[in-house]
């Protein structure tokens, strides 16, 4: 076997493509291969020979790994955090171990891996685990999984909570335990389809018990989890609690038969001509209403509780209880009494045992009374005991009420007389009419509306106050009437005594006799003059906003909530070159949308969709909008969201102002600033031609020195100049380029031993600035050249332009012992210059030793030429 030789170890060392270090017991660096130090972007100056603890991001991890291999350990995929040049953390898996000798160690050999993303997928990965989790055990309904038997796998904390069983308890268990008897066939059957492949999911009703044994409904849908060859694997079952809906649904169904029951008593009593037709009309309701298997009903004679009708009740019961009464007559609102299970009330023992030997099992006794006197009774028996709800009593209280209705002609005349009190004292006006249309009565709201008196208008025709151009309502609603139908809501005009005309509302219904036959009609009017008013006044509103828009020369349109075109004005149509489609056009009245560098702009990522979607203004936008016929327009749109009185988004306004004039003025301005940059590059290239000449002739060495620095600073004003004639902002210019140009023109003036390290920051310059920025750098070159560098003519100089806290921070930094601008200042004609031109651009001059360096501090906000034209958001 042949060895590789030290070289190919060094290279081996060296290219590896694992990154390689060796660090010192003590913990410096002393090696670091390529692929290390571009793991980390340190150059190698920078990592080796530093401690390996400024790299680790903890410091408890590096001790404990340099602990670790102190004591000989081998370690393997030891995670850690490594801080990178560019202050980002990197992590790392790092296996080492350790070199010793004489039982002490030398130094640690470390191969680094970064896994970086690694641990952030793996994160990324616990969070969505940990969010499924969450959700699936705080969703609000149960969810199992099943395997092909049923037996379930997974349950959530909801279907725990519903079946009050713990987990443990339902782990293992198959899912039909918890079932109903008689669901679980109709719920095995689809299963067992499912788990066949039959059929993929399927959703059923069933009862589940509970572990107290109490029963609730529930939606069961169940849905196959396939493997990758499409065969069952597991079922996801949501369990959603219908109980009370179910109940809902019974109970509604419950209420539906009362009023169904309640519904045909009334249309009984209407006529019903004997008190037998009564009776007979009361007892189908209190068994079909309150769902009893028998009734009676009892009426007050002299005193004396006594059977009038009754079903199902044998002799020998009606004359044992009869005369019995839980209320006497002198008692006032007697209230119904149930008694839920007999034979456990307390009862006279003769009462007690007639109701024995009738098997009655619970019995409600409800009063029929007539402005609270007791008139009678009527009873509902159950087979079986029987707790009556607050509804069925409610139930018995109307059926009572619609039964003394039909006994007492009394009260029916007394509620006629209640009616007519509450018709008087109604706001509104009432008024009765027979089918000719003959006033028939007449309450004081019709008085106060109308201004007739009951006595000018009672057998008089209604057309008294109907205006001439609307007599033929009056035929039409008789009509409807007669055919017995009701008018509901009929909005018309009619005429007061004194001539002037109001807006009402008419409600007008069929008036029947005893016999159900129409005789004529009643009617309600309400004065809805404020209300037309109000409406008139939205209308004007409306039609005046209508008119602003419509005058404003900008382009303006609306849309409801989902983006729809709801309106536009005509310079809308102007500018889109288009009419717009109403409920049909989305988001933008243009054909074509595309970002003012010609990419197209979908219309549902322009602007006033975003602005529907994230419900705000949305500002510094432009676009360009492309007309049916090619050409196309430069615009700033201005969505803004509408909102209602509850804060709920109802759709938007944007108002969208063509900048066509303006994007040609400012396409002039930029031929004319770079016609006139152009002129003065080229003088200042002829002045600095003409000064060199002047220098090369000039028999005066002090006139050569002064022709020489004017020179240079001439050369750095026209590289300034040459940046802002490149740049294609017409107020600003980038530091970069900037910097790069002044420098390499300056580098043509100094020895080929000096070299110029320049570096700035990607940041925007004001061109008002750009001269004395320029004159303030060739200044401090110059400087650092003659009194900077340790050799003759030889030397680095650091140029640098960075931003600083809030403000920029010129910088040139050279290898010379650094000076005392006071001591120097009134010798320095360079350095005067350069404080005057950094007073100019509102900054600080500022000069350190150790390291000599010059700087200069400013604050210049690069100009707004535009608005933004287009945003990653979009």
């Amino acid at each position: 076997m042949v060895l590789p030789s030290s070289s190919e170890l060094e290279d081996f060392f060296e290219n590896a493509a694992l990154a390689l270090h060796i660090v010192s017991n003590d913990g410096t660096i002393l090696r670091a291969n390529r692929a290390e130090l571009e793991l980390l972007g340190y150059a190698s100056e920078e990592y080796i020979g530093r401690n390996i603890r400024e790299f680790h991001a903890d410091p408890a991890t590096i001790d404990d790994i340099l602990n670790r291999l102190s004591r000989r350990e081998h370690l393997e995929h030891y995670r850690a955090r490594l801080r990178a040049r560019d202050g980002s953390i990197r992590w790392v898996e790092i296996t080492s171990n350790a070199r010793s000798a004489g039982g002490r160690m030398i130094n640690t050999r470390c191969i680094t891996i970064d896994v970086t993303e690694k641990v952030k997928a793996e994160e990324l990965f616990r969070e969505q685990e940990q969010r499924l989790a969450l959700t699936y055990d705080s969703a609000g309904v149960g969810i199992v999984e099943a395997d092909a038997e049923g037996r379930l796998l997974r349950v959530n904390g909801h279907l725990c909570h519903l079946l009050g069983r713990t987990q443990e308890e339902l782990i293992g268990r198959p899912v039909f335990d918890w079932t109903y008897p008689a669901d679980v066939e109709a719920d095995r059957a689809k299963y067992r389809q499912q788990v066949a492949g039959e059929i993929k999911s399927y959703t059923i009703e069933k009862r589940f018990v509970r572990k107290d044994g109490s029963l609730f409904w529930a939606v069961v849908t169940s849905s196959s989890v396939l493997d990758g060859s499409g065969q069952f694997r597991y079922a996801v079952r949501v369990q959603h609690d219908v109980s009370e809906r179910r109940e809902i649904e019974a109970a509604l169904a419950q209420r539906a038969e009362e009023q169904a029951a309640l519904h045909q008593l009334t249309e009984m009593l209407q006529h019903a001509l004997t008190c037998e037709d009564v009776y007979e009309a009361a007892l189908d309701a209190i068994q079909r209403g309150l769902r009893c298997q028998r009734a009676s009903i009892l009426l007050l004679e002299d005193g004396i509780m006594k059977f009038v009708a009754w079903r199902g009740l044998s002799d020998a019961y009606r004359d044992a209880v009869e005369g019995h009464s839980p209320w006497s007559a002198a008692d006032r609102d007697p209230q119904p009494i149930s008694m839920s299970d007999v034979a456990h009330a307390e009862l006279p023992n003769s009462l007690r045992q007639a109701i024995r030997t009738e098997r009655i099992g619970a019995v409600c006794f409800i009063p029929i009374t007539e402005g609270g006197r007791l008139l009678g009774k009527f009873m509902a028996y159950f087979d079986k005991p029987h707790d009556c709800s607050a509804g069925e009593l409610d139930v018995a209280r109307t059926i009572a009420r619609q039964l003394g209705f039909g006994i007492e002609r009394v009260r029916a005349q007394k509620a006629t007389q209640r009616l007519a009190a509450i018709v008087e004292s109604s706001h509104d006006a009432i008024v009765s009419k027979d089918l000719n249309g003959i006033v028939s009565t007449w309450n004081g709201g019709a008085e106060r509306l109308f201004g007739y008196t009951a006595a000018e208008m009672v057998g008089k025709p209604i057309t008294t106050i109907i205006p001439k151009d609307r007599l033929d309502e009056e035929p039409l609603i008789l009509g409807r009437i007669r055919n017995g139908e009701l008018v509901d809501h009929f909005e018309t005009v009619r005429r007061r005594k004194d001539g002037t005309l109001v807006d009402i509302s008419l409600t007008i219904s069929p008036v029947r006799d005893a016999s159900g036959r129409i005789v004529g009609a009643s009617k309600i009017a309400r004065d809805i003059t404020d209300k037309k008013f109000a409406e008139a006044k939205i209308k004007d509103s409306e039609r005046q906003l209508k008119d602003l828009l419509a005058a404003i020369p900008a382009a303006i349109y609306t849309t409801d909530r989902d983006g729809k075109i709801t309106y536009f004005n005509e310079a809308a149509v102007q500018l889109a070159g288009r009419t717009p489609e109403i409920g049909t056009d989305e988001w933008c009245v243009t054909w074509k949308l595309f970002w003012p560098d010609g990419t197209p702009l979908p219309h549902d990522q322009c602007p006033m969709a975003i602005s529907l979607r994230e419900g705000r203004p949305i500002r510094g936008y432009e676009a360009v909008a492309e007309r049916p016929d090619g050409t196309r327009v430069p615009f700033i749109p201005y969505p803004t969201p509408t909102s209602d009185a509850a804060g709920n988004i109802t759709g938007a306004i944007n108002m969208l102002v063509d900048v066509s004039e303006r994007k040609q003025a400012e396409t002039q301005q930029r031929i004319l600033l770079d016609e006139l940059n152009h002129r003065v590059k080229n003088n200042m290239m002829m002045l600095k031609s003409l000064l060199s000449v002047a220098a090369r002739t000039s028999k005066s060495s002090e006139a050569r020195t002064v022709l020489d620095e004017a020179t240079k600073r001439v050369a750095a004003m026209a590289a300034a100049q040459r940046v802002l004639y490149d740049t294609p902002d017409a107020v600003n210019f980038g530091a970069g380029p900037f910097l790069g140009a002044v420098c390499e023109t300056a580098r043509q003036m100094f020895p080929p031993a000096v070299q110029l390290v320049c570096e700035a920051d990607p940041i925007q310059l004001p061109n008002d600035i750009a001269m004395p920025l320029a004159l303030i750098i060739n200044e401090l070159l110059i400087n650092a050249v003659k009194y900077g560098l340790p050799g003759i003519g030889q030397g680095s100089i650091r140029v640098s332009i960075r931003r600083s806290g809030g403000g920029i921070s010129l910088v040139v930094e050279d290898e010379g012992p650094g000076f005392e601008l006071s001591s120097v200042r009134s010798s320095s004609s360079g350095l005067r210059l350069v404080e005057g031109l950094v007073r100019q651009i509102g900054g600080t001059f500022e000069v350190g030793r150790h390291p000599s360096r010059c700087t200069v501090t400013f604050c210049q906000m690069p100009q707004e030429t535009s608005l933004a034209t287009k945003n990653s958001n979009t």
